[in-house]
């Protein structure tokens, strides 16, 4: 196995657990310790990498752990208490940056990104497909901004327990659900368009200058 493959192996495993772990914690009777620890550890995480970039990391990195030292004792109750609201904040955040990134491109004097996608596997792009494109981006901002209202609404009506496991376990299957019905009808609309898989046009959009306004 290569360097890499054990790498994204890891990071695979890693996810799992923490769901696994996340949904534990919103079981009826888990440690409210637990659920606590794993609502802090991403934030924690996200501003040890963003401490890892500065030009001075380790001075950065000690005054994350000293800043984490004095704010988290005093509030660590409270947290315990409404762990489940943090998980909340942080997948709702997730998913509504990821509605914001798409939907952004739709806006006028812009190129939506799954046609800038398309544009940067496939070249030119005739008038039916950048509709289409278009379509896509808008489809994948829908369905972001759909599983924040799913999330909010099991948040308030049902069990912690049944939303944990719409949270951890089912948006991503619906995911690939909607990449098998655009799949299936990208086929029917547009059947002299080349096949492109789903890493070839992110490895063409990273590998490329980014920008989404039209020339």
């Amino acid at each position: 196995m290569s360097a890499r493959r054990l790498r994204q192996v890891v990071v695979a495993l890693t996810l799992l657990t923490y769901a696994v772990l996340e949904q534990y914690s919103n079981s009826a009777g888990a440690p409210a310790a637990l659920g606590a620890g794993l609502a802090v550890a991403p934030l924690l995480l996200a501003l040890a990498l963003v401490a890892l970039q500065a030009p001075r990391p380790v001075p950065a990195l000690s005054a994350l752990l000293l800043a984490a030292a004095v704010v988290l004792p005093p509030l660590w109750r409270g947290i315990e208490l409404h762990y489940a609201r943090l998980y909340l904040l942080q997948q709702c955040g997730i998913y509504l940056t990821l509605a914001a990134i798409f939907g952004r491109t739709l806006l006028p004097g812009r190129v939506p990104l799954c046609t800038q996608w398309a544009l940067r596997v496939h070249g030119q792009l005739e008038g039916r497909v950048q509709r289409y494109t278009r379509g896509v981006t808008l489809a994948w901002t829908l369905f972001f901004l759909g599983v924040v209202s799913g999330d909010l609404v099991l948040f308030a009506t049902v069990a912690r327990a049944i939303w944990s496991l719409f949270a951890n376990f089912l948006v991503l299957p619906l995911a690939v659900l909607l990449f098998a019905v655009e799949y299936q009808l990208r086929r029917r609309r547009l059947p002299a368009m080349p096949r492109a898989s789903l890493a070839q046009m992110l490895s063409a959009y990273l590998a490329s200058p980014r920008g989404s306004r039209r020339s």
